[in-house]
This record gives C-alpha cells, structure tokens and sequence, in this order.
C-alpha cells in the first residue's frame, strides 16, 4: 500500500486556527482549513480551536456544519478540540450568553464557560499530564473550566487552582481530545503530537501514514 502524510483539518470559522495550522505543518502533517462539509472527506483528524464558542457555532450553524461535524464524530473520526472547541464539542456548557449556543454534545462533559475569569484574568501554567508524568506549559485565554466528566472520560491534564490539587483541563475519551487551554499558542508539540498519535491508531486499518 502505498503511504501519504496525514492531513489533518482545522476548523477555520473563527479563532485561532491559523495557528493551529503551523503547528501542525512543524509535526509534518499536511493541515487543511475546514470551511464547508465536503472538505472533512480529505481529512483523517479534525481540531476545533479556541475563539469565540458562540461565533464558531452560529457560524456552523448558518454554513450547515453541525449536522455534518457530528455525523463525523460519530463515526469515531479524531476531534481535538481547545479552549472554545471544547465547549462546543461537549455534551452540556453553563454560564452561556442568552439563548445559549447550539453545541455537538459528543464529549461526555459539562463545562463552564470563562471559568477562569475574562481576558484580563489570563494566566500561564504547568499542565501535570498522565500521558507521560511530566508537566507541560498551558495558555489560559478567557478559558471554560471542566465542572463535570462522564464515566468513560479519561483526565490527562491537570492543574492546582484554588483549592483543587487535581483540577481536570485536559482530557480524553476515546479518539476525542479536549483541553480547557491553548496548545497552539506555545512551542512545545505535546498536545498536538498526542493527538496525531490518535490520529494514526483510528485510521491504522484504511491507510499507511508517512511521518
């Protein structure tokens, strides 16, 4: 069989996708901008980025996404999805704007939306990972808390906060990844490089990868 990089989509409504795209163009992974459904057929991952949740759902809502984005989900495709992307891919968010936002409700957690406070209450700190036992700087932007985690939601991520030693900010279930901060504004490929891993176990069985 002949190999080919992964590509991987960036949902590119609103926020920071762009860079979320260099990131993964310095993993070697061919990123592409997702703008309409039949651009998540060229794709073997999918990230949703940090924004506006609000904006990146009526945006999706008016250029027929939602439908699409969780069909997509649901047949067990790899959703990464950070800050605001992870409102929108979790089953319940509270502290919304009026009339709420339309979400795909396919993370098996309820989130707090500006939890950590508004943007003058943006903060930096070591994210202490299970994946590999060793902390990771996080960007805190206007960021969702996670208040609650299903059953089979694994917590990856943690942080101290107030009088939390363990406060979950990142965290797994199956091939959809969440994280409460901004991966893509920091160097260091950690998150990224774990969710490609994702990635390529999900989509072993239909191709060969080159990296």
């Amino acid at each position: 069989m002949t190999s080919r990089k992964m590509a991987v989509g960036v949902l590119a409504l609103q926020g920071a996708f762009k860079e979320h795209v260099d990131r993964l163009e310095e993993l070697n992974v061919d990123a592409v901008e997702i703008r309409n459904p039949e651009e998540l057929t060229k794709i073997d991952g999918l990230i949703i980025p940090g924004g506006e949740s609000s904006t990146i759902s009526l945006v999706a809502e008016e250029w027929n996404l939602i439908k699409p984005l969780q069909k997509w989900i649901d047949e067990d495709r790899p959703v990464f999805g950070t800050c605001a992307g992870m409102i929108f891919i979790a089953k319940d968010a509270k502290n919304q704007k009026k009339n709420g936002q339309k979400l795909l409700g396919k993370l098996d957690i309820e989130v707090s939306r500006n939890f950590f406070g508004r943007q003058n209450k943006s903060f930096e700190d070591d994210v202490k990972s299970s994946l590999d036992g060793k902390s990771h700087l996080g960007l805190f932007i206007r960021a969702p808390g996670i208040i609650g985690v299903g059953k089979d939601v694994d917590v990856i991520g943690t942080i101290e906060y107030g009088k939390q030693d363990q406060m979950p900010v990142a965290v797994q279930q199956g091939s959809l990844l969440a994280t409460c901060f901004h991966p893509e504004l920091i160097q260091d490929h950690f998150w990224h490089a774990h969710f490609l891993g994702i990635v390529k176990t999900v989509t072993a069985k239909k191709s060969e990868f080159k990296l």
